[in-house]
């Protein structure tokens, strides 16, 4: 949990960070950086690079390397240079706190007023801090479905899997597609899914594309119990929604990842006047990040319909810092923030979801231009290109303003991010038809989008 005290006129920035936010309930500690660097962003790149690394190999012989044996992976060499890479991103964390003078302390924090901040250390000492501003931004961490028998005693969460020691046969119930394909590397191990929900269409072309790979989905499935069995193994008890009937099977490790919940419970927030989403939990904020305490600001994760993305909340930190520094007035702007989902088939987007742009703009007003694509990389390795895809969400009329960029393929972070800023710049359909494209690349195939799903054309593109 990490809680800033700002206080620029009457003395040094004072950071917090409460000692429970190194652990999960399943023991697995971590040091300072927060999510991202520990649990999140870092750790799951690098395991994404190792998976595609397997297919990489695969790949290779078609295009005239020779592999001696078996190809193979071992979890642990993997996961060790993981962890060494991330504990050098804390260390690193640690030096630039001291060069830029900023008092750490590791401390479990909490609001008695709104200018007062009372810390308990792990030896049981009260700190009191006082400070003109207060600044909480203590993230969030992974829910477990309390409700289901065996859950919490037998189960770990994404606070987890990355620290893991070994690989193991694993169930994983609700769990966000990004992570299947670290745990599946190259279809060595298949895991089972239980998935709630019907996925939209560009999550649809995803799993496609895991289950043509060895991922094992099983759909519309509603988790009722975990019991662990003399032998260690964990058995997993579902109910299949479209037979009625309940299936087991015996994994290993089981893995919860049913969304997140903001670490708001125990900062005593309500007590000061802070007012919080009673839903979610999560803090309500202004467009300046303040509460509904004036001199409280809360920003990330916590804040009320904010993006769950680490580089928003870095942004909005720092423009919150330099508003309360008096060196300027510039506010966050959330809207058209790309993300990329670094599946097996990577899936990046940035703008309205179809779905989405017909909320706010109606059918009638929209047009929705895509292709079906095959990555040049894809043909000599004879690779299935089926759920390669691009879609391009437009205003009907006019110069058919961008509402929405989506992609499917390889490298969809870095082709995202680069069209990201034509959405600053309000980006139109035909800005994107007069670039230029590089050629031959996956990205230049959206600057050759041209077939619309009213048409009812084949949006397959063919040549080179």
């Amino acid at each position: 949990m990490v809680c800033y005290q700002v206080d620029w006129l009457n003395g040094p920035l004072y950071v917090k960070i409460n000692k429970k936010s190194h652990a999960s309930l399943s023991g697995t500690k971590w040091g300072i950086g927060g999510t991202c660097v520990n649990v999140g962003c870092i750790p799951k790149k690098l395991m994404h690079q190792a998976a595609l690394l397997g297919t990489a190999l695969k790949d290779a012989q078609k295009y005239g390397w020779q592999i001696p044996g078996p190809i193979s992976h071992n979890w642990s060499t993997m996961a060790e240079a993981v962890q060494n890479h991330v504990r050098s991103l804390n260390w690193g964390h640690r030096v630039q706190l001291q060069d830029k003078e900023v008092k750490y302390l590791n401390i479990k924090g909490s609001l008695v007023d709104e200018h007062t901040v009372k810390g308990l250390t792990r030896t049981g000492k009260e700190i009191m801090l006082t400070a003109k501003n207060i600044v909480i931004a203590t993230g969030g961490r992974p829910k477990y479905p309390t409700h289901i028998p065996g859950a919490v005693e037998h189960g770990i969460t994404s606070d987890d899997i990355f620290w893991l020691k070994e690989t193991v046969a694993f169930g994983i119930i609700l769990f966000p597609i990004w992570c299947a394909g670290k745990l599946t590397l190259g279809c060595q191990h298949p895991i089972t899914f239980s998935l709630l929900c019907v996925l939209q269409q560009m999550a649809g072309l995803v799993t496609d594309y895991m289950e043509a790979y060895g991922t094992k989905f099983s759909w519309r499935s509603v988790p009722k119990s975990v019991d662990k069995l003399s032998s260690g193994a964990l058995q997993v008890t579902w109910t299949d929604e479209q037979t009625g009937k309940d299936q087991r099977d015996t994994f290993d490790s089981v893995l919860w990842a049913i969304g997140r919940a903001p670490e708001t419970k125990t900062l005593g927030l309500e007590k000061v006047g802070v007012k919080l989403n009673k839903e979610s939990g999560k803090i309500l904020v202004a467009a300046d990040e303040s509460t509904s305490v004036p001199n409280i600001y809360a920003f990330g994760d916590i804040g009320e319909g904010r993006p769950e993305l680490t580089p928003t909340a870095i942004k909005a930190g720092k423009l919150l810092a330099r508003r309360l520094a008096g060196q300027t007035n510039e506010l966050m702007n959330y809207d058209n923030v790309a993300t990329t989902v670094f599946t097996p088939l990577e899936y990046g987007c940035v703008g309205l979801s179809e779905e989405e742009a017909e909320g706010r703009h109606g059918k009638d007003s929209i047009e929705v231009y895509h292709a079906f694509y095959k990555p040049l990389e894809f043909t000599v390795a004879e690779r299935d290109a089926s759920q390669c895809y691009i879609k391009v969400v437009c205003k009907r009329g006019g110069d058919q303003r961008i509402l929405g960029l989506h992609f499917t393929g390889p490298n969809a972070g870095e082709v995202t991010q680069g069209f990201a800023m034509g959405f600053q710049c309000g980006a139109t359909l035909t800005h994107l038809k007069e670039t230029v494209g590089i050629h031959p690349t996956c990205a230049e195939e959206l600057t050759k989008v041209n077939v619309s799903k009213r048409s009812g054309l084949d949006a397959t593109v063919t040549g080179c």
